[in-house]
């Protein structure tokens, strides 16, 4: 692909100058890294001008503090459903136990509940010989009490035994307080043969685990259109000084952004093991975009409403007062989230989330859950190639996760000029939040 490829930032400053003449979760590693403790426990301080969030958007695109509506209320349902399970008796569950549980439920009169029953593994199938699925991908509400090492998958087979799977790679969403959330995987593997989705079998709901039991509510499937290409997201979390003096030129050689997720208190920092503010404003000039990743200590841990409120609230303004376009995003901080936080955080982002798993954990584009979304560590160069692969070969999305080049979760730096270059080769976008979110709501029906 060309090395000439524009970021939208850039794009639009060529176009005002046309007019004028005639673009982790986080390690506990880290603390080592930047010197000093990383004790999170005190409470988050106020921030000046807090009263300006509460305005309408501020200047040169810096967004308001609370947003305009709840998006996981109003984009919850997208595409078309296949099934709402308020009729079971077309699945058969072959390994396992599933009920139908009229209490539990995401949307209608009732969820389909999937229990280990002292089996490894849970599987329910259903006859979709009557389907067409090209071009298909696929979402779906899911809860679960047993998050820990768990994997679900989306299993189509065709008729001639050939199959794809759709894999939700790991559930990050903290219990007691579990919520339902929309998961929209990409594809993790499938048959050497590509099968054929238009003479399909059956599907299959996989519940994969290595626990003693597992229990899972499945709700509303729906299919979703797929786009025209597939997207690449590159995230850097905690503001290390490795991606501002190392990887941001590499991106810069390509034309490629890259989505930033400081921490306020490192920023503040006068001992230069993170980026200043100034440096940040700097890379959202040249295209990148600088989102919420705020107090670093888990979301999870926080016991009542008031204070999570609080934690959203102070940790957006900070984002604010410096000027940053990308505060309706939110990366959270050690991927810790759960009912209580998820619910909070539609008041204040549009956008973000994740559930991050160290192997491929892909999305596609028009149904993800905007506040749950999937990522990869960014750990090794082969696994972050074959995300790349997928999202070109099945036109979905991969988010690629980084912090610093000298951390486990982060592939050294000769590693990621490979990998740059490899997406440069590959038939793939990098983009933004902007970007996904602007796909996400436009193919909302």
């Amino acid at each position: 692909m060309s090395q000439q490829r524009p970021t939208r930032r850039r794009v639009l400053a060529l176009s005002s100058a046309a007019a004028a003449a005639g673009l982790a979760g986080c390690t506990d590693q880290l603390s080592s890294v930047l010197g000093g403790s990383d004790d999170d426990s005190e409470e988050e301080e106020e921030t000046d001008d807090e009263s300006s969030g509460q305005a309408a958007a501020l200047a040169d695109g810096v967004p308001s503090l609370e947003t305009e509506y709840n998006s996981r209320e109003k984009y919850s349902q997208p595409g078309e459903s296949l099934d709402d399970f308020s009729d079971l008796s077309e699945w058969e569950v072959t390994r396992g136990s599933g009920s139908a549980d009229q209490e539990t439920v995401f949307t209608g009169d009732q969820s389909f509940k999937l229990e280990s029953n002292g089996e490894q593994n849970v599987v329910a199938q259903l006859d979709v010989s009557d389907k067409d699925f090209t071009d298909t991908d696929f979402s779906f509400a899911i809860r679960t009490t047993t998050p820990q090492s768990i994997t679900i998958n989306l299993r189509l087979v065709d008729q001639f035994g050939g199959w794809k799977a759709y894999s939700l790679r790991e559930i990050t969403c903290r219990s007691p307080d579990v919520a339902w959330f929309r998961s929209s995987p990409g594809v993790f593997s499938q048959s050497d043969y590509e099968p054929s989705l238009d003479a399909l079998d059956r599907l299959e709901i996989q519940v994969l685990h290595t626990m003693d039991q597992a229990e899972v509510w499945i709700d509303d499937l729906r299919t979703h259109d797929k786009p025209e290409k597939g997207y690449v997201m590159l995230t850097w979390d905690d503001g290390t000084r490795d991606y501002y003096e190392t990887a941001a030129p590499m991106h810069d050689e390509y034309g490629f952004p890259a989505v930033q997720a400081p921490v306020p208190r490192w920023v503040e920092r006068s001992d230069g093991g993170s980026v200043t503010a100034a440096e940040l404003k700097e890379r959202q000039d040249a295209g990148d975009q600088i989102v919420v990743h705020g107090t670093h200590s888990p979301l999870h841990e926080l016991d009542d409403e008031e204070r999570i409120r609080n934690r959203f609230k102070h940790d957006k303004q900070w984002y604010i007062n410096k000027g940053f376009e990308g505060a309706d995003y939110i990366i959270y901080p050690n991927n810790s989230y759960d009912k209580a936080s998820l619910e909070i955080a539609s008041d204040y982002h549009y956008c973000g989330g994740f559930n991050q798993a160290g192997n491929i954990n892909t999305t596609s584009v028009y149904g993800f859950d905007p506040l749950a979304l999937p990522r990869t560590i960014g750990h090794d160069l082969d696994i972050a190639k074959q995300c790349v692969n997928r999202a070109a070969q099945h036109r979905q999305c991969t988010i690629l996760n980084f912090h610093a080049f000298s951390e486990q979760n982060t592939m050294p730096e000769s590693n990621y000029a490979e990998l740059l270059e490899h997406i440069d080769n590959a038939n793939v976008e990098v983009i933004t939040f902007d970007e996904l979110w602007k796909h996400r709501t436009e193919q909302f029906y």
